[in-house]
């Protein structure tokens, strides 16, 4: 009995010392002294995010997220300095989520971002309006209008790497798919009206693919909806944050939400973050006429007692310097209280003084027998001319170059809804037509009655290469000859 109360005491005299070594190792990895500390823009990083789509107080971190002394006075300063906020957040009608994922945007655009974002701002003023208006209009959030924002900024003539277009950032199968006119003369997803229509459209479908999930809704904008689509299926689960811990999504999409939302946040209180002295433009305002015919726009600039760089602005869904010539109830903005005098002078110009030919040109790369005597033949201008153009002594060598030559313009001849083009040979003309879901090679050769080798070599195109839908064709070839139209068999 002694030697069991010994061995009993033995044991309690021992226990602050078993209790004291969890709390040692516990405060030796909560300094991690050797732990490198993170630069500023890392910051974000430094916070553990809360539950995805939740605001409120931060939970206790996980050992794994301790941090270092220095760390935490590091982010204590950042945090105090850029005055990130922890739940107030400005009404909107799209869920608003703050998480280490959209302060890391919003610290961004405070920073290394923020010359970008006051021009994003200042570009802002002249947009929202009408932008929201139609938003609306469709049924839509209105702040579904900084999607724009961090697509192009609001610029109307913005393009991608991957050719997306304009305010909105259609690629061309897109925009066709919600009836954005694009053609030589026109490209409608530059218009801010007509493409923040389809813009309206297309995230109407996307939140009903994605079941209510604004979300998931943007992120499809941004990757396509069948991406997304696979990534739901792959990961099991329709919530964003948890999708983008995976690898499939590409990074670009994973940060498509968060910066939309920091972009509102910020845009909404912009004073709040910084954005104090931003020179806001004017709204744009406008009239619209139907134009009935082919007609300058220096004209139309003269008649409304404006400039012609302010109808470009209006317009900037136009690619040359006139309206288009096949579109007979083209609809062009002029600037607002002119449309009245315009209507009343354009109506004592005759049709045929309302435009004026101008000359076009493209690239062609010169091949081995070319001459500038025969490339000169070839697209109707005078050796001299072509060789004045070209910067070129009278006797160059060619082959191989790349020379810029004239281009007879768009012959107005409609045929169910196709046009008949001037090609670059002078006196030749081409038709064409869009491919379809189905239609092939044979198909349409059998259709035209023409051969798939000249199919093939009008278009170069492979013989077996798959059509896509939504792809301009030729079809035809006519030699002008006498006045009249005649067939032509000739490969170029």
């Amino acid at each position: 009995m002694n030697y069991c109360c010994i061995i009993i005491a033995l044991f309690l005299c021992a226990l602050p010392a078993f209790a004291a070594e969890p709390t040692q190792t516990l405060l030796s990895e909560l300094t991690r002294p050797s732990a490198p500390a993170l630069s500023a823009a890392e910051m974000p990083a430094l916070v553990p995010a809360t539950e995805p789509g939740t605001i409120g107080e931060q939970p206790a971190a996980p050992l794994a997220e301790l941090y270092t002394l220095d760390e935490i006075k590091d982010k204590a300063a950042d945090s105090a300095e850029l005055d990130l906020p922890d739940v107030d957040l400005p009404l909107s009608d799209i869920p608003l989520t703050l998480n280490s994922k959209v302060e890391y945007f919003l610290y961004y655009f405070q920073t290394s971002g923020r010359e970008a974002f006051s021009h994003w701002l200042s570009r802002s003023s002249r947009y929202l309006p009408m932008m929201k208006e139609i938003l609306k209009r469709e049924g839509m959030p209105e702040d579904l209008v900084y999607v724009a924002m961090i697509e192009s900024g609001f610029q109307m003539h913005a393009r991608s790497w991957a050719n997306a277009v304009g305010p909105w950032q259609f690629v061309s199968d897109t925009g066709r798919r919600y009836s954005l006119h694009i053609d030589q003369w026109v490209d409608e997803r530059k218009d801010p009206v007509k493409a923040t229509t389809a813009a309206a459209l297309y995230l109407k479908e996307l939140y009903g693919i994605f079941n209510g999930d604004w979300y998931l809704a943007a992120a499809g904008y941004n990757a396509g909806e069948n991406k997304i689509l696979r990534a739901i299926s792959m990961y099991n689960t329709s919530d964003f944050w948890e999708l983008s811990r995976g690898s499939y999504l590409k990074r670009e999409t994973k940060e498509y939400v968060p910066k939309l939302l920091a972009a509102a946040i910020i845009a909404k209180d912009p004073a709040r973050y910084g954005f104090s002295d931003i020179a806001y433009l004017p709204a744009i305002e406008f009239e619209t006429v139907k134009i009935p015919s082919r007609t300058d726009l220096e004209l139309v600039a003269k008649l409304s007692g404006t400039t012609y760089e302010a109808i470009r602005e209006l317009n900037p869904d136009l690619r040359h310097w006139c309206t288009p010539p096949n579109y007979p109830d083209y609809e062009l903005k002029l600037p607002k209280g002119c449309k009245q005098q315009f209507e009343t002078e354009y109506a004592k110009i005759p049709e045929d003084k309302r435009f004026t030919e101008k000359s076009l040109y493209t690239k062609y790369q010169a091949r081995k027998k070319d001459s500038l005597k025969t490339v000169a033949r070839r697209f109707g201008i005078s050796p001299e001319a072509l060789s004045r153009l070209n910067g070129l002594p009278r006797r160059s060598r060619i082959a191989g170059r790349t020379l810029l030559v004239p281009v007879r313009q768009t012959v107005d001849f409609n045929n169910e809804g196709r046009s008949l083009h001037a090609s670059a040979k002078k006196g030749t003309f081409a038709k064409y037509y869009t491919v379809k879901k189905g239609d092939t090679l044979h198909t349409l050769a059998k259709r035209f009655n023409v051969t798939t080798r000249l199919l093939s070599a009008w278009n170069n195109l492979k013989t077996k290469v798959a059509l896509k839908p939504g792809r301009r064709i030729i079809i035809a070839k006519y030699t002008e000859k006498n006045g009249a139209m005649s067939p032509s068999g000739e490969n170029s």
